[in-house]
Formats: C-alpha cells, sequence, structure tokens
C-alpha cells in the first residue's frame, strides 16, 4: 500500500464516523449506547425514596373480589370517592373510559326480556341513574386527572386542552413526532376531570422502555403527558406548562437546533432529550409503592396511606395487557412506569444526557483517531493498540462516573467503536504493506528454492544472510537409471528430452513436498532433498520414507501413462527407472555460497554417503537403499538388510538396508519368515558356510520378497568365493569399487 495510503483511508475512515454522528440514525450504534445505558441502571439503580406517589392496583386479588374487569362505573366511582374522603391529593386514571359503561340500566334493559315488571323499568328508565354520570359527579367533587392515547389513526374528537402552553426558543413542535387521531374519554367523565393527560409510552426499537415524552403533539397543537398533567394539578392546577427548547435565553447549542432542553410545570423542571422525553431512571420494583384497590374499597383502610399522595389508578394484571418492558424488569405494569417518574421528578432524580454530550463524544472520538492516523506508522500496531485500548476504557470509566455520581448519560460506544475500526483499518494497510514486501521475497525466491523455504523467509528475512546450523536430518537422493539410453533416443529430438525430463522431475517433486521435504537442487536428472529443515520435523526419516516409496508408486503410473501415449503414437517406449539412496544423519544446513550469491542447502559427511547409497541400489537391484541411522529412526516399514558394505571414499563400512513397503506388508506373516530366512543366508554367509548360504538364497527366491536381483548378487559372489575363499580374517564387508 503507498504511503500516502495509510493517512488518506483511516482518515476517510474518521470524516465518515464523525458524519454519521452528527448523523446519528436510529440503528445498532445506538441500540449498543441504550444497552451500555442500561447497564448501568441494573448495576446501579435508583435507590427507592418514600415519595408522595402510590399506585392503586387493580390487581389480581382485586379482581377476585370485585369481579372481572371492566367494573360497573359505580364501583369505580365508589373509589374515586373514598380516595378523595382519605385524603388523596391528586387521582390519576392510568385508564381511558373511551366506551360507555355496559352495566348502565339503559345499556342492560334492553337485553332483559319482555316482562311486565321489566316494561315498568322502562317506562321509568329516564328516572335511574346512569353509571357514567355518577362517575363523572364523583370525579367532578374531586381533583382527577383522565387519560387518552395519541395515535395515527383518525380523530373523531380531540381530547380536551386543560392549560395551555408557551416556549421559549425553538418551536418546540418541529422536534415532536405527530400524531393524528387519539382516543379519549367519554365527554361528561373528561368534563368533569381537572386535568387531562396522555397515557403514551414510546418503547424503543427494542421494545424497552427507557424514554417518557412529557409533551406530545397532536396535529398541530401539543398535548401534555398523564405524568405532566399530574404535576400540574397536584399544584393547584394553576401553573403552565413552558417548553425551553434550542436558541432559548441560557440554553446553548454551539449554533445548532438540538431541541427542546427542559420543560418546566410549576416548581418543577424537567430536563429533556431533543424530542421532549425525559430519561427514566428506574428502581427495582417494591410492594410499599402497590396498594390493592380492594383494600381501599374495604373498611379500615389507614387514611395515612393515601393522605396528601397523588394516587395512580392502575393495573398490574397480566391478563389486562398493561406490561411493558424496562431496563431492569421484562415485564412491568405501565401504571408504575409513571409512577417511577413523578417518584424522581418530585425527588429531582433525574437521569441527563446533556445536549452537549455528543460535541463532546465527538471530539473524543476526533482527538484520539487523529492521534491514531498520524502516529500510528511511528509507533506500530502494538502500542497504538495499548493506548487506544486504555482511551476506550478510560472513556467506558468516565461514563461510569458520570453516571454512578452525576447521573449524565454519555455514549462511550459509538467513538469507541469508531476508534477500533481506524485502529483495524491501520493495521490492515500495516498487514497489505507487510504482505506486498513478503510477496516480492515469494516472487524472487519461488523458483530456487523450496515453498516451506520461501515462506519462512517471507516471514524472517532477516534469515537471508550466510550461515549454517547442524541438525539431525535425513537426505534423499533419486537418479535416473541408465539416462544414457534415454538420451540417445532423444538425440534428434532435444526439447523432448526436456519434456520428459521434466514430466518426471515434476510428479517426484509433488510427492517430496506433500511429505515435508525441501528440494535442493535438480541435478540433471537428479533430485536432492532432505527432512528437519527449514522446518521441524521429528519424524523426517519416517516422512522421508513414505516420500521414497509413494516416488516409486508415482513412478510406475507414469510409465503406465507414457506406454499407453507410446502405444498409442507408435513409437518406442523406454521405461524410467530409478535408485533413489536415504540416510540420516547430523549435518550442516543453512544459505551457503557468497555473499553476492548463496544458495539453502546442506553439507556433511552423511550427505555424502545419501548419494553413494543411492549409486548402490543399481548394484544390489533394490529401487531404495538406506543407511542403519534412517533404518533405526524409521523401524514402522518393510525392510530388508542387504549388506555391510565400504563405499567408495570413506574408510568406515556401514550396514545398508532395501526399503521395500509400508507397515502393511511388515506385518504380513510371510514377510516375517522371509526375512527370517533372508537374516539367516546373511549369517552364514558371513560364516563363510557357502553351501547352507545357497542353500538359503534359493528359499528366499522361493519366498518371492522382491529382490530377486540381490539374490543373484550373492549367488555370483558364493561362486566366487567357493573358488577362491578370502581366508578366516575376511570381515564380511563389502568393498564398493563403484560410486
Amino acid at each position: 500500500m503507498k504511503r500516502w495510503l495509510r493517512i488518506i483511508v483511516p482518515l476517510a475512515v474518521l470524516v465518515g464516523g464523525v458524519a454519521l454522528r452528527v448523523a446519528d440514525p436510529a440503528g445498532v450504534v445506538e441500540e449498543l449506547r441504550l444497552k451500555v445505558f442500561d447497564t448501568f441502571q441494573r448495576i446501579k439503580p435508583r435507590a427507592y425514596q418514600n415519595a408522595p406517589v402510590r399506585i392503586v392496583d387493580i390487581d389480581d386479588s382485586s379482581l377476585e373480589r370485585i369481579g372481572q374487569w371492566p367494573w360497573p362505573r359505580t364501583v369505580v366511582a365508589r373509589l374515586v370517592t373514598r380516595l378523595t374522603e382519605l385524603g388523596a391529593a391528586v387521582i390519576v386514571f392510568d385508564i381511558v373510559f373511551a366506551e360507555p359503561d355496559r352495566t348502565s340500566p339503559s345499556r342492560v334493559l334492553p337485553l332483559w326480556p319482555d316482562t311486565p315488571d321489566v316494561e315498568a323499568l322502562r317506562r321509568n328508565i329516564n328516572e335511574l341513574p346512569d353509571h357514567d354520570e355518577i362517575l363523572a359527579e364523583a370525579m367532578g367533587r374531586s381533583n382527577v386527572v383522565t387519560a387518552f392515547v395519541l395515535t395515527d389513526g383518525e380523530l373523531p374528537r380531540p381530547p380536551a386542552l386543560k392549560k395551555g402552553f408557551i416556549h421559549a426558543g425553538d418551536d418546540p413542535k418541529r422536534f415532536l413526532s405527530k400524531f393524528t387521531g387519539a382516543v379519549v374519554s367519554l365527554p361528561e367523565i373528561e368534563a368533569a376531570a381537572v386535568g387531562n393527560g396522555a397515557l403514551n409510552v414510546a418503547a424503543e426499537r427494542d421494545g424497552v422502555v427507557r424514554r417518557m415524552p412529557t409533551v406530545l403533539r397532536l396535529g398541530d397543537d401539543l398535548r401534555p403527558s398523564l405524568v405532566l398533567e399530574a404535576l400540574r394539578v397536584v399544584q393547584g392546577g394553576g401553573a403552565t406548562v413552558i417548553i425551553k427548547s434550542s436558541g432559548a435565553s441560557g440554553e446553548t447549542g454551539l449554533g445548532e437546533h438540538t431541541g427542546i432542553n427542559h420543560v418546566k410545570i410549576g416548581a418543577f423542571v424537567i430536563p429533556t432529550d431533543g424530542k421532549g422525553r425525559m430519561w427514566l431512571h428506574y428502581t427495582p420494583t417494591v410492594p410499599e409503592r402497590f396498594i390493592p384497590a380492594w383494600m381501599v374499597l374495604g373498611q379500615g383502610f389507614p387514611r395515612e396511606a393515601v393522605e396528601g399522595v397523588i394516587v395512580l389508578i392502575g393495573t398490574s394484571a397480566a391478563g389486562l395487557r398493561d406490561q411493558k418492558a424496562t431496563p431492569l424488569d421484562p415485564v412491568v405494569p405501565g401504571v408504575e412506569i409513571h409512577a417511577q417518574a413523578l417518584e424522581q421528578i418530585i425527588l429531582g432524580d433525574y437521569l441527563v444526557r446533556p445536549d452537549w454530550g455528543k460535541g463532546a463524544e465527538i471530539v473524543f472520538l476526533v482527538a484520539l483517531g487523529l492521534f491514531l492516523v498520524v502516529l500510528f506508522p511511528w509507533l506500530g500496531a502494538l502500542w497504538c493498540a495499548v493506548i487506544a485500548a486504555g482511551a476506550v476504557a478510560g472513556a467506558f470509566t468516565v461514563s461510569w462516573y458520570a453516571y454512578a455520581q452525576m447521573n449524565l448519560l454519555f455514549d462511550p460506544v459509538y467513538p469507541s467503536a469508531f476508534v477500533l475500526l481506524i485502529y483495524l483499518v491501520e493495521s490492515l494497510a500495516s498487514f497489505l504493506r507487510s504482505e506486498a514486501e513478503k510477496r516480492q521475497v515469494r516472487d524472487a525466491f519461488s523458483h530456487y528454492m523450496s515453498p516451506d523455504l520461501v515462506a519462512q523467509l517471507a516471514e524472517h528475512p532477516d534469515r537471508l544472510k550466510l550461515g549454517g546450523e547442524m541438525k539431525p536430518m535425513t537426505l534423499l537422493f533419486c537418479d535416473i537409471r541408465d539416462f544414457t539410453a534415454i538420451s540417445e533416443s532423444h538425440k534428434s529430438d532435444p526439447e523432448g528430452l526436456t519434456r520428459l525430463i521434466n514430466r518426471f522431475l515434476t510428479p517426484m517433486t509433488e510427492l517430496i513436498l506433500d511429505h515435508g521435504g525441501t528440494i535442493d537442487k535438480y541435478m540433471g536428472d537428479c533430485i536432492m532433498a532432505f527432512w528437519n529443515a527449514p522446518l521441524d520435523d521429528i519424524e523426517h526419516a519416517h516422512n522421508a520414507c513414505g516420500s521414497a516409496l509413494a516416488m516409486i508408486q508415482g513412478l510406475k503410473t507414469l510409465n503406465e501413462e507414457m506406454l499407453a501415449e507410446a502405444q498409442a503414437d507408435g513409437t518406442r517406449h523406454i521405461p524410467i527407472r530409478v535408485g533413489i539412496g536415504l540416510n540420516s544423519g547430523t549435518c550442516c544446513v543453512g544459505n551457503m555460497g557468497a555473499e553476492q550469491r548463496f544458495d539453502y542447502s546442506v553439507l556433511g559427511d552423511d550427505v555424502n554417503l545419501a548419494a553413494r547409497l543411492e549409486g548402490q541400489s543399481k548394484t544390489y537391484g533394490v529401487d531404495i537403499v538406506m543407511g542403519e541411522q534412517t533404518y533405526e529412526r524409521a523401524d514402522s516399514y518393510a525392510v530388508v538388510e542387504l549388506d555391510v558394505i565400504r563405499v567408495k571414499g570413506k574408510r568406515e563400512a556401514v550396514r545398508i538396508y532395501a526399503l521395500l513397503g509400508e507397515s502393511e506388508m511388515r506385518d504380513r506373516p510371510e514377510f516375517g519368515e522371509f526375512t527370517e530366512r533372508h537374516q539367516a543366508m546373511l549369517a552364514a554367509y558371513r560364516g563363510q558356510q557357502w553351501q547352507q548360504a545357497r542353500r538359503l538364497v534359493a528359499e528366499c527366491r522361493n519366498l518371492n520378497g522382491g529382490v530377486s536381483g540381490l539374490y543373484d548378487l550373492y549367488e555370483k559372489r558364493l561362486d566366487a568365493f567357493e573358488a577362491d575363499p578370502p581366508g578366516p580374517d575376511w570381515d564380511g564387508v563389502y568393498v564398493a569399487e563403484t560410486k
């Protein structure tokens, strides 16, 4: 990645993050922010204090004693009268009386049968009291606040407005969601009340109620919430709602139209968000807040329980479906949310998200984002990660402290998330740059070195220097036998010979690499490979043996393909045969050469021995010859001893073996019998028991161990030794005359 892009790309992310935060669309980020605020409340909820607010609860026990809901309005009237007699300051209904009482005489009598008695009642129906009028009369003698619900439907009749609004600053209607319809109480009931407020409690996108509207918009008019009306009535009913918005005296919005800031009703000043909603600071549900309705209607209810108290009448019965979710509880009665809002207003215990909080969060995002953009190339990923993590942790700590100590809400999520995104973009840019450098190394060396070595050099370019290390390794040499004859057959087609060699080397190389080997070099028709470098391989001898056997099998497949092609073309097919030498030992491996040019290669006496063993494969008539150290390290394969030999150029004799197959072959009973006879033959041969050795050679041939060429060699030796015995000091070592 170009150097200037390392600055431009993360800077663009930062600018995009700031723009998105300024717009602040509803979505995942907002929900995360709200979840953090929820967590704060769960950790430290508002402590319950005995505020003058109670709920007269139409609970399950009251329904059992008084009857199913809706109760006759006469029962509700009794409840209102009783609370008034007990000295309740305000009675607030968390209920909308939208339909006439079905138990009123005028509605019940048409359902009764036509009998003389019923007919007499019908004639006097106008003299019977209407239950809705009875409730209205009871409300008229009390301080009652009724309720309505704003909707997006039609508006047959607007809810009554008991007191007007005034505002300072920007017009608040521009910041409020517009409702077009309403569900209202009956006119006579609404007219009898001294207050009338909206029940609307708007949940967030996830269904949790965190904020409650204080004022609402119906068409082009404003309406108060139920809580606001309760506060107005409890202060005598004369207070006017004053709404302060951005641009008002004493309100700073840094030139922005941030919306509503405060709503004032008499002695109470309620801080709100820009849409006129107050943040709810919840307490856990406590029984002290609730009074069952049946107890109020019963005898002996204590006056002090409701005297001078704002009483909300609502229901906690699950069957009446007035249940909401809050940060503390997934199931809370809707009336309790209104009660908690009243409590915190009266106690002055507000949660506030200041209108300048958004600007502070943006400043934090810009400052830390620019810090990462500018200093990442110099400090690196680790230190920037430490600094960013510390800043993010600090943001969450400050946010928690502001909530716990000052009831202020600051968002630690969005700036932290974008700081993390900027860091990831910076890290990605650094990674891409590093990968580009590694790709240059791979491109430069992949045609000359093994993929494993190239990968290691790409990871550690500092290793691209002269030097080596001593390691236990296994070496492999593979050479084509009778290559001269193959070359002569392509005398007039040198390109064909090249294609043939490449066709041979390609699958052999793949098999070596598949078994974890490293190609050292190609020498004409010969392959040199090793194991346990540059990558550690504790099973290097085992993997080398597996590779050698796979190469023999792969060569059979290649010869079959070439035979079929030659038969199809009508040309002569010369099968490719190879000899493989394997040897293990401690060697020096590393970058060998000059400062100007060097190769990753291996040196050592055991390397030379591996090359000599490959040359002996033709002598002993086997495909794979291995040294004694390889045999000891890879004892799970089918192996037979060939000889004790002193190869050309070495003074010490070595024991050599033929690798014949996998462990399945070794475990067969017939192979065990064969190796037993074979070892007996070698013992007789080294003991100069020529006749017994000859007899055992014949038995080994019959057992068909797959090394018939080896027994041709031993029969020739037996013929020679019988004619000219080697003498009593002969040690059984064969001295190789050729490489």
